[in-house]
């Protein structure tokens, strides 16, 4: 299904500036969550059930933050750091002690000492810059000496735990290793929504050993975006697809399917669409496989009377290159060795006219190859919309890596309604999906 439209185009500058999303715990404790998210204790739930001073408090969170690949020691931003302020600050408030558990890369029960990989002593400093107290590190996650360091600890003090992934029962919800956190306190908040979508050790295993398991601020906001704006949206609610591979996004457009009034679609995947249309798609990016069921989506947005927008012009090269020679051409023309790297500016017309009807956006996935400059507009632009969707009143929500990745690099990461910190948790959370890290929370 195609729209069209006849509007001159001004290419815009791409802004390099990063904004940086900030939030202290006030900001977060003033956000309301809709009735469906009620059933799970959150936070201040916490602190209104419990007297929590002196009292041990487990804390997930996600310390996975980019280090310096000169010595592998320094941390080059912070962001994550910081987003788990407002619920560690708020718990040192009420006067309980805090154990932060995270994993670190990807070390596969292996103990590496440094890297990305590696221990979690990079973080040390900056966290306490952050949380303004001292932080406290241990060389374990569990066993006698860690047990020992949780007991000593005295009112408002930080622990932190080494990397949960030198263990490989982790990532297998080992109920040894789920127990062996459990016994560091009594009480569990889990505030690393991007690893909310996996039932590990220290996401969900570890509730069955705590008195009671609470959503943090971070997890909560991510809730009442991700799901509540979806479940219950201000209508017209319009979803922008993006993203290279179209496999990892067709569960999420199908699921939409039954909750959008528009969805907008770019990036690499809709080649795939437009070979289920019968196009020459040139040396664009295809995944055969999944040509049927592309297909299939489009009957079925037809059937339901949801607009599912394919991008009517594209952006091609003649190499997948910065300095590659670039042509704008009608997505039925594309043909021989030109690929398609981004959309083509009627297709941003149209875009603009959907948004700018729409009083809900969720925007997932790139428009194009944005790491190259001649091919980052329909992000950028994308982006911008979303920003001026955002200032008329309607609700905003980014999720993806590369999504927020692009929106930061056009300066706008604080003109949005919610930037998600979880990819894969934020996908799932649209396919309607129940997270096993808030599903074994406590009941509020």
């Amino acid at each position: 299904m195609f729209a069209s439209a006849t509007t001159t185009f001004i290419r815009k500058a791409i802004r390099s500036s990063t904004a940086a999303a900030s939030c202290n715990a006030q900001q977060f404790r003033s956000i309301s969550i809709t009735p469906a998210l009620l059933e799970k204790l959150n936070v201040q739930g916490l602190a209104d059930k419990v007297n929590l001073e002196g009292q041990n408090v487990l804390m997930r969170v996600d310390l996975n933050v980019p280090l310096s690949k000169d010595d592998d020691v320094t941390v080059t931003d912070d962001t994550r750091l910081q987003a788990i302020a407002p619920t560690a600050k708020f718990l040192l408030e009420k006067g309980a002690n805090v154990i932060l558990c995270s994993h670190f890369g990807r070390p596969k029960g292996e103990i590496i000492e440094t890297g990305k990989n590696g221990r979690l002593n990079p973080v040390v400093d900056p966290l306490k810059n952050i949380l303004g107290v001292d932080v406290k590190k241990v060389d374990d996650c569990m066993g006698e000496e860690v047990e020992a360091a949780a007991k000593s600890l005295t009112k408002g003090e930080v622990l932190l735990l080494e990397n949960t992934r030198f263990y490989k029962g982790e990532t297998k919800n080992d109920a040894t290793l789920a127990a062996g956190l459990g016994s560091l306190a009594d009480y569990f908040v889990m505030d690393a929504f991007g690893t909310a979508h996996r039932a590990h050790s220290s996401t969900a295993g570890v509730t069955d050993y705590m008195k009671l398991s609470a959503a943090g601020f971070l997890l909560d906001k991510e809730l009442k975006y991700l799901k509540g704006a979806v479940d219950k949206p201000n209508r017209p609610l319009c979803a922008i697809i993006g993203g290279a591979k179209v496999s990892t996004k067709l569960p999420v457009i199908e699921s939409l399917l039954e909750k959008c009034d528009t969805i907008l679609l770019g990036g690499g995947m809709i080649f795939t669409f437009y070979k289920a249309l019968g196009y020459d798609i040139g040396k664009s990016m295809l995944e055969e496989e999944y040509v049927e069921l592309a297909g299939k989506l489009m009957k079925m947005a037809e059937e339901k009377g949801v607009k599912l927008i394919l991008p009517p012009d594209v952006i091609l090269a003649d190499k997948f290159a910065e300095d590659a020679t670039t042509a704008i051409a009608k997505a039925s023309e594309i043909s021989g060795d030109w690929m398609g790297l981004d959309v083509g500016p009627e297709t941003l017309e149209i875009f603009k006219e959907e948004i700018g009807k729409s009083n809900t956006i969720v925007f997932n996935g790139p428009m194009g190859v944005f790491e190259m400059k001649p091919f980052a507009c329909g992000t950028i632009t994308v982006a911008e919309l979303m920003a001026e969707a955002t200032d008329r009143g309607a609700t905003t929500i980014v999720g993806g890596g590369d999504s927020v990745a692009a929106v930061n690099q056009a300066g706008l990461g604080d003109r949005v309604s919610h930037i998600s910190t979880g990819g894969g948790a934020s996908l799932e959370l649209l396919e309607g999906k129940e997270l096993p890290g808030v599903a074994a929370l406590s009941e509020a």
